[in-house]
């Protein structure tokens, strides 16, 4: 199976410009093709991953991608799928983001020899004359498609700033930049992202004629993947100082039955034939296969070591073997304790398995804490220093836990 049609099985393709022609150049390793990322954060999370294993794909069928850093509409903000204008960041900020977002990009794509590039769209952006910007490329956007489009329409009502109005403009600016330097001839980014996308295309054509050479695909995941990689703790990240090998690989062991299939799909490197034969498990065999999701993503991002590792910890806390050594663990020094004791309540703050007090204090009353698998029913239970001697492990619910162990 070619690639083309490997990512169509896999459900990777929504909406297409030019099928035939984009079929010809992946299936022949003659994209050069941008993914953009906006350094909102100084961590990729669960919601780029769908794009890196894209790229990854695609590099490995001999295409050359392109990660767009966007220093420059960083400074900005997408005010795509937003209730509300993005917090302004410092270019130091911004910086400091991109070049973590470098370093993690790096386990999943191979920049060596040319084979794909690293860019900022800060090195053009930012340095735009506006009056020239304006006549140059604003001339060819009509403000009348702009409005209708799902980015800008969902906002109107809240209101949109002049500022997030120019984002679909400096977008499609990135794309003939790149097509110009760098013989950049595909996009790729969510179904969120298809009008910023067709800008870009359009652009590229009104501009340098209708032969030029640039079309445009959206993932059918990009979307989704936003709501994923939400935790009752926050987004999980793929810097392992964010969100631990072991909570990483948690998440995906808890993904819903009737998700598991599709993020293997769309997220492994198993080979579809192999997927095939899952299809028809059921019950326990759910269980396997969100095994194999989880182990085969956190391989991905942490490497072997750090994914057996959490399996094996995983089969420690909810399967009654292997080595607990490998659980997340909370560390306790002599401040947490008060008259000799800790609370309940402190410990499941600290150790974020509760995000304030009286969510701790909820969570006890409604039953769903214990301690060593015996559950607490008194806000005010206190445990003292000797307590801790020994192995001392608090759940919340039946996915959330944590180990505690004296400094």
């Amino acid at each position: 199976m070619e690639i083309f049609e490997e990512l169509k099985a896999r459900g990777l393709l929504a909406q297409l410009t030019d099928e035939e022609e984009i079929k010809e150049l992946i299936n022949n390793g003659k994209a050069t093709f941008y993914i953009g990322f906006d350094p909102t954060a100084d961590s990729l999370h669960v919601g780029h991953f769908m794009a890196l294993c894209l790229m990854k794909r695609l590099q490995m069928a001999g295409n050359r991608p392109i990660a767009l850093l966007g220093g420059g509409t960083g400074m900005i903000g997408d005010p795509s799928g937003k209730t509300d204008m993005r917090k302004m960041m410092t270019k130091e900020t911004i910086q400091h983001n991109c070049d973590c977002f470098k370093k993690q990009m790096s386990r999943f794509i191979d920049f060596s020899e040319g084979k794909a590039l690293m860019v900022n769209n800060a090195d053009w952006l930012l340095d735009l004359n506006y009056i020239e910007m304006i006549r140059d490329v604003g001339a060819h956007f009509s403000v009348n498609n702009m409005l209708r489009a799902e980015c800008y329409k969902q906002r109107m009502e809240k209101g949109l700033t002049f500022l997030e109005f120019n984002y679909m403009i400096m977008q499609s600016y990135d794309f003939l930049r790149l097509y110009q330097d760098y013989g950049c001839n595909m996009q790729f980014g969510g179904d969120d992202q298809w009008s910023n996308m067709l800008g870009g295309t359009e652009l590229i054509r009104r501009k340098l004629g209708k032969d030029a050479y640039a079309m445009t695909i959206t993932l059918l995941l990009n979307s989704e993947g936003k709501k994923m990689g939400k935790t009752e703790k926050g987004a999980v990240w793929l810097d392992p100082e964010k969100t631990t090998p072991f909570e990483f690989f948690q998440y995906w062991r808890n993904v819903a039955d009737a998700d598991v299939l599709k993020c293997i799909k769309m997220l492994t490197f198993l080979p579809l034939d192999e997927i095939k034969k899952m299809e028809s498990w059921e019950g326990s065999q759910l269980n396997d296969a969100k095994e194999i999701l989880a182990w085969e993503l956190t391989n991905l991002v942490h490497g072997k070591e750090e994914a057996d590792k959490a399996r094996d910890a995983s089969h420690a806390l909810f399967a009654g073997g292997g080595s607990k050594e490998n659980m997340p663990t909370t560390i306790l020094a002599e401040e947490d304790f008060k008259d000799g004791g800790i609370d309940i309540l402190s410990m499941l703050v600290k150790a974020g398995l509760c995000t304030t007090r009286s969510d701790a204090r909820r969570n006890v009353e409604q039953g769903g804490v214990s301690v060593n698998d015996e559950k607490v029913t008194d806000i005010k239970a206190v445990y003292a220093k000797d307590a801790f001697q020994n192995e001392f492990i608090v759940k919340k619910g039946k996915k959330s836990f944590m180990k505690f162990n004296l400094s």
